[in-house]
Order: C-alpha cells, then sequence, then structure tokens
C-alpha cells in the first residue's frame, strides 16, 4: 500500500468544514494535508451550486498546487453537474449520499485521475444531449431570452452593427450581452463564447 492521499476541505459553513475534516482523519488511505503542505485533492463543499460557487471550484483548481477537486452539494441537476466538470470537479458527490467511506473513494479516484459522479447523474448525461441536460435559465447558469437572440445571430457570424439594426438595440446594448456571457462563464473571447454556447447547447 502507497502513502495516503493528501486532502484538504474547503466548506462554505467552518463547522461543516471542521466535521468533514475530522471525518477524513478516520477515513483509510486518506490523510488530510498539515499545514504548508500541498493537498492532492481539495474537497469542496456547498450548499448549492451557482456562479459563486463555481468560481470556488475553479479557484481551487487553478491554485498554484493544482489540485484535484471533489465537489460536494447539497443537490446536483445533470446540468449543474456539466457545468462542475467543465469548470474542473474530477469527482461530484450529493452531501445526502456522502458517508466517510464514499467520500474517500471518491478522492481516491479523483487522485488518481479517474471521474466519479453519482450513477443517476451519469446515466443522464451518457443518455441525453448536451440541450437536455444544461439548466434552464432560472438556474443562472443558461441565457434568458435577449442572450439567445444575440448569439444566435453572433453564431451566424452577423457583426455587432449588423445584429444591432435587426433587433434594434444599441451596439452598446449588443457588445454588453456577449461581453456579459464570456465573462459569465470565464471563456476567453467573442469565438470561444460563441463554440460553447453551441457546444452546450444554449441556444
Amino acid at each position: 500500500m502507497g502513502e495516503p492521499v493528501l486532502v484538504s476541505v474547503v466548506a462554505q459553513d467552518p463547522m461543516l468544514e471542521a466535521g468533514v475534516t475530522v471525518a477524513v482523519h478516520g477515513c483509510p488511505d486518506v490523510e488530510v494535508s498539515p499545514p504548508g503542505v500541498p493537498p492532492a485533492v481539495t474537497v469542496v463543499i456547498v450548499d448549492e451550486l451557482g456562479e459563486r460557487e463555481l468560481d470556488l471550484v475553479r479557484a481551487t483548481r487553478t491554485a498554484e498546487h493544482r489540485p484535484e477537486v471533489v465537489l460536494v452539494s447539497t443537490d446536483l441537476t445533470p446540468g449543474q453537474a456539466l457545468h462542475a466538470i467543465a469548470t474542473g470537479a474530477r469527482g461530484l458527490l450529493r452531501r445526502r449520499d456522502t458517508d466517510p467511506d464514499r467520500l474517500a473513494r471518491t478522492v481516491l479516484a479523483a487522485a488518481a485521475g479517474d471521474a466519479a459522479l453519482p450513477p443517476d447523474l451519469l446515466d443522464h448525461l451518457l443518455d441525453h444531449t448536451a440541450a437536455d441536460a444544461y439548466p434552464a435559465p432560472a438556474d443562472g447558469l443558461g441565457l434568458d431570452d435577449r442572450e439567445r437572440e444575440v448569439f444566435r445571430l453572433v453564431a451566424d457570424g452577423r457583426e455587432t452593427a449588423e445584429i444591432a439594426r435587426e433587433l434594434s438595440y444599441s451596439q452598446r446594448t449588443v457588445a454588453g450581452v456577449v461581453h456579459d456571457v464570456t465573462n459569465r462563464f470565464r471563456l476567453r473571447n467573442r469565438a470561444h463564447a460563441v463554440a460553447y454556447v453551441l457546444r452546450a447547447g444554449l441556444l
């Protein structure tokens, strides 16, 4: 048996963070990372999964030592699961299904480079198209009607001035819509934004 996998725990609730850290201490093959020693895996625990929580996953995954991320959320829809994976989470768990043994197995899988997620989410992602799996705009992770109007025309290769004329918007409004979507999903530029919304089935 090799060295234990070093783990850190990050939670929005300090009491929950302390409790999970204690639970990890009892898991075989897993050890809480000592102060100053980078973990191989960080367990991120959230109540819900929105933009702020995705930012936390992203920031954790892109830290200097680039730990793998296991995300534990109160609930996870298929769309949220896709967003979490795209943001960098390697393992996904629902809090109601999580006990020390299952958490340890998910951590070990993540450390080995394997993805682990609840069976129902895996089945859904395998059986449905991306358009079915992504959440509705009400989740805060999709596009609203105006954004879809603009991006349909952007995807058709229209320039900002053409889109503004066709939709009776100002050019500033059109540019603002593209900028907002690009920032929301942390995309690189306009072309990347178009590719993302098409692949994700958001149009």
